[in-house]
């Protein structure tokens, strides 16, 4: 999971993203400039400026925005 959370932080546009934990929380990450990975954790920046360090182990999913990527002219 952490390997695809660095795949997507590559990503150009980059695309938003929420992950899932097991427990049921779900973190948005809304810009590059809201999350790092450092080792086996994401860390997400909240609006509020508050963190959340989240170890792999507890995320069971990623759901992407696609929606919300600029459309290209012409479609």
């Amino acid at each position: 999971m952490i390997g695809d959370i660095r795949k997507l932080k590559q990503n150009t546009p980059f695309i938003p993203f929420t992950i899932h934990l097991a427990d049921g929380r779900h973190f948005e990450v809304p810009t590059v400039d809201h999350f790092l990975v450092v080792g086996n954790r994401a860390v997400v920046l909240n609006d509020n400026e508050s963190i959340e360090i989240l170890p792999a182990l507890l995320m069971s999913g990623i759901k992407t925005n696609i929606a919300a990527l600029p459309q290209s002219e012409g479609e």
